[in-house]
């Protein structure tokens, strides 16, 4: 007690133990130690050529005012709004870096510190202190830095994991009594809720999450609601996380690494949800060269990281921490998770971001990045890539595949100037025309009768060679039942025309295996309108392996739903003598069924009922 007694002091006292030409680290996020960094203004006076460090921090940051250059400069890690401008005017510099390979930066004083400004929780009887909602990179700050100053403040949580230090290893504490700074979050609106549907769409039960903060890992965090025995591995969460927690939703119980621990290096968020990670064992705080370590996060099976970009070109490059051609943000942990979750066990990367902005007036999806824009994760790594407009899978893509995934979830209004660009470049054939948007035939899972699940969805221009490749792969017989007769060729212009619907006039269903990442195509359903008679003439193909499932009385399902919506009286088909699994789906599709014969060949009517 004697010891601790010696080391309280005012924040004005503190300070003054700092020397000139020193960096100091300043705590991240909500620990930011605002009484501290205000003496650091107000009886800094001493000070002159001070660097401050740190990541994004929920406070003011006084010392990057103009008035205060030559006393301090401000280094960034990841640009904050509280700083963004000083970045711009060229009185603070922004260190681009891996958020994992911060400590190692502090331990080895690559980036030496000298004064670590901390707010840490009150002591237990040990003499422990909780460094509380933020462990991040301010571990390695305490380890590396020759001064630590700390707010000692109630309101902290005492959080668990690896965030205690003992009073010992604090030169000065200051007593404190103010509430932890709150991030607010936004409602969600509709493109936030459409990218959260689709990025829900990717996530299987039993799977670890990644995601941040902001509104779109809100709205992917609200879809989830359905799943079932989640866990979390991530950075950095917010309140949402504990909601599904409440629910059920999130229980760790599948994760094969840490199971049953959320694990997170700081989190940001209401007084409610400091009050929840308080002295609570399912959560576990650890710095962040564990939580970013992409071989650590590979262990956790069925990773899925969801980050956030600001742009991204027809090739998958992703723009995160510029805008406009001037550094905006950091480069963060997107690629520490993005490279973990690609190594993991049923692993998915995914980028996330509206299609657009500047309220609808610019593309985020865009042919080339303007001047100054940089690259934060390479175009090799990208796997997925989700706006409101659906899902583009770029692994093992090539560029002219990549392209015209892109082109699929731009927003409609710059598809065409997008191919445009992309035909100069030579990314695809002279002939591609534009991918349509087809909101009336969204998405669906159906289940099958060997329990596998398949998504259903409307036929993509990106699907030409995928289909091509799945005629390829039929049997003689599975050829001879979709074409009537013996098939060879699969020309890419008749593909082409396949998938080149105008949703009048034709329509093509495909399926997938759901959760698989090889995108492949396991079964294709048509129709051609007939004006004439509002009919329409259907035809079906499933792969040899996917056959007596159920997968084409499912499609048939799903056929019938979109040609009712889009006012058609029935179906025609025609199809072998011999195709008898065929004829049991239509005779078992509930429809009016009449049938002619014509030599070896069945002619069916199926008329909708009502």
């Amino acid at each position: 007690m004697n010891d601790y007694d010696s080391k309280l002091l005012s924040a004005r006292e503190a300070v003054a133990m700092i020397q000139p030409g020193r960096r100091i680290l300043i705590g991240s996020g909500a620990a930011e130690p605002e009484t501290l960094v205000e003496a650091l203004v107000t009886d800094g006076d001493h000070l002159i050529d001070n660097d401050i460090v740190h990541l994004l921090t929920l406070g003011a940051a006084p010392y990057a005012a103009p008035d205060l250059a030559k006393r301090f400069r401000h280094t960034a890690f990841f640009i904050g709004k509280n700083v963004r401008e000083a970045v711009h005017a060229g009185r603070a510099d922004f260190m681009p870096v891996f958020l994992s390979e911060i400590p190692e930066l502090l331990r080895s004083r690559r980036v030496p510190v000298d004064v670590a400004m901390i707010q840490v929780s009150p002591p237990d009887r040990h003499g422990y202190v909780s460094l509380g909602v933020a462990v991040d990179i301010v571990r390695a700050g305490i380890e590396a830095a020759d001064l630590v100053l700390a707010e000692m403040n109630p309101r902290m949580p005492r959080t668990l994991g690896d965030s205690f230090l003992h009073v010992s290893e604090i030169d000065a504490l200051v007593k404190v009594d103010r509430p932890l700074l709150e991030l607010k979050s936004d409602p969600l609106d509709a493109t936030c809720e459409a990218i959260g549907r689709n990025v829900a769409s990717l996530v299987p039960n039993g799977a670890t999450l990644q995601t941040g903060i902001g509104k779109i890992p809100d709205a992917v965090l609200a879809a989830l609601s359905d799943k079932q025995d989640l866990g979390v591995h991530t950075e950095m969460f917010s309140d949402r996380v504990m909601d599904l927690v409440s629910s059920g939703v999130i229980n760790g119980t599948a994760k094969s690494f840490l199971p049953r621990k959320i694990v997170t290096s700081f989190v940001m968020g209401s007084r409610k949800l400091y009050d929840w990670v308080h002295d609570n064992p399912s959560v576990e705080f650890r710095p962040s060269d564990f939580t970013n370590d992409p071989y650590i996060i590979a262990q956790n099976d069925r990773m899925i990281a969801v980050n956030s970009a600001l742009a991204v070109d027809l090739t998958g490059q992703v723009a995160s921490d510029t805008l406009m051609g001037r550094f905006f943000s950091g480069i963060g942990g997107q690629v520490d998770f993005i490279r973990g979750a690609v190594r993991s066990r049923g692993g998915k990367p995914i980028i996330a971001l509206p299609a657009t902005a500047k309220n609808g007036t610019m593309s985020r999806i865009q042919a080339v990045f303007e001047e100054g824009a940089g690259v934060v994760t390479s175009r090799g790594d990208v796997h997925y890539v989700v706006t409101e407009f659906g899902v583009a899978h770029l692994w093992g893509r090539s560029v002219r595949e990549r392209t015209l995934a892109l082109i699929e979830v731009a927003h409609p209004d710059f598809r065409g100037e997008l191919l445009d660009h992309a035909k100069q470049r030579r990314y695809v054939f002279p002939d591609q025309t534009v991918p349509q948007l087809r909101p009336w035939a969204e998405p669906v899972e159906c289940k099958l009768a060997n329990g596998r699940r398949c998504t259903l969805r409307p036929a993509r221009a990106s699907d030409a060679e995928p289909l091509q490749d799945f005629f390829y792969h039929l049997s003689e017989d599975s050829r001879r039942h979709r074409f009537l007769g013996k098939r060879i060729h699969f020309t890419r212009e008749e593909l082409h025309r396949l998938v080149d619907l105008d949703d009048e006039a034709n329509m093509a269903l495909v399926a997938l295996p759901t959760n698989d990442a090889s995108g492949a195509l396991v079964a294709v359903a048509t129709y051609v309108v007939d004006p004439a008679t509002a009919f329409a003439e259907v035809a079906f193909a499933v792969h040899d392996d996917w056959q007596n499932q159920l997968l084409a009385t499912n499609m048939m399902k799903r056929l019938i739903k979109i040609a009712r919506r889009r006012g058609l009286r029935g179906f025609t088909a025609t199809i072998l003598r011999d195709n008898q699994r065929m004829l049991s789906v239509f005779q078992q599709s509930g429809l009016k069924l009449t049938i002619a014969e014509l030599g070896d060949q069945l002619l069916l009517r199926m008329r909708f009922k009502g």
